[in-house]
């Protein structure tokens, strides 16, 4: 889904320690209509997985329609694909945002799905296995979307959405194939990832988006191990975005690693999905 350029927000930013950026809390249950759940025998993973489906209420009311396709990871229904089709199901009764599929992606190893390579060996030792987001993007890009746009009435737009590790995977998929989706979403981002790698290539990163009329969207919490890389990496992006590249960076420091991703969402989705 592409938006019109955004200026960067700037606000006054107050760190204080929190809980490390990759460490999350139990959320508090949410209803949702019953998903369609399509469940993949991944090659590029070597693992069976199961991905929800939720399509908006105008998919059975314009049957000649197509829409645009949300994916996220942490898309369990004991994760948190619930509260972000909630969010979605009041902005669009509300007209705020435009009908989207949004298809969430359940973990099965997390971290390993939402790493890259790191050279740190305090990095190595938060999961059993990390350093797997070469293989979580390949079923994405050559497993999952062919699935979806088999399945679904899709228009070709694309975005995705994460907090805190998923984050980082967006923000590394952003910078190494930043054609795989139109709009970006990444919310208290673990950039600290391999010493802060993606923010100090951050420069020939953005400059390599040009042409492809893309949308990020960068929110951090009040985070002392997040929030200075978000902001750096905002710095980047003020100084070397091209022309075609909209984007808004929106520092919280009223808010926690686990409470960004239920409070910024709708107005990340407002400012990226708006209706044209």
């Amino acid at each position: 889904m592409k938006a019109k350029p955004l200026l960067p927000v700037v606000l006054l930013a107050i760190a204080v320690a929190v809980a490390p950026a990759c460490r999350r809390q139990v959320a508090v249950p949410d209803t949702v209509p019953p998903p369609e759940t399509v469940p993949l025998a991944s090659r590029a993973l070597a693992e069976d997985r199961v991905v929800n489906v939720h399509v908006p209420a105008a998919y059975a009311a314009h049957p000649d329609s197509a829409f645009a396709v949300l994916y996220m990871p942490d898309g369990g229904i004991g994760e948190d694909f619930p509260h972000i089709v909630n969010t979605l199901t009041a902005l669009t009764e509300a007209g705020d945002v435009v009908p989207l599929i949004v298809v969430g992606i359940e973990n099965t190893q997390r971290r390993r799905d939402m790493t890259g390579p790191t050279e740190v060996e305090s990095d190595r030792k938060i999961a059993p296995v990390v350093g797997g987001s070469a293989a979580f993007r390949a079923f994405i890009r050559d497993e999952l979307m062919p699935e979806i746009e088999a399945r679904y009435r899709c228009n070709g737009r694309t975005g995705i959405v994460g907090e805190s590790a998923a984050g980082l995977f967006i923000m590394e998929t952003f910078c190494l194939e930043p054609a795989l989706f139109d709009t970006y979403i990444a919310l208290s981002p673990s950039l600290w990832w391999n010493d802060h790698a993606l923010v100090r290539g951050a420069g020939d990163s953005v400059r390599r988006t040009a042409s492809l009329g893309l949308t990020l969207y960068l929110a951090a919490a009040n985070e002392t191990d997040v929030s200075p890389h978000v902001e750096a990496f905002a710095a980047v992006l003020a100084q070397a975005a091209p022309a075609d590249l909209a984007w808004i960076y929106v520092p919280r420091p009223d808010l926690r690693h686990d409470t960004i991703y239920r409070a910024e969402s709708a107005a990340a989705f407002r400012a990226v999905f708006a209706p044209s």
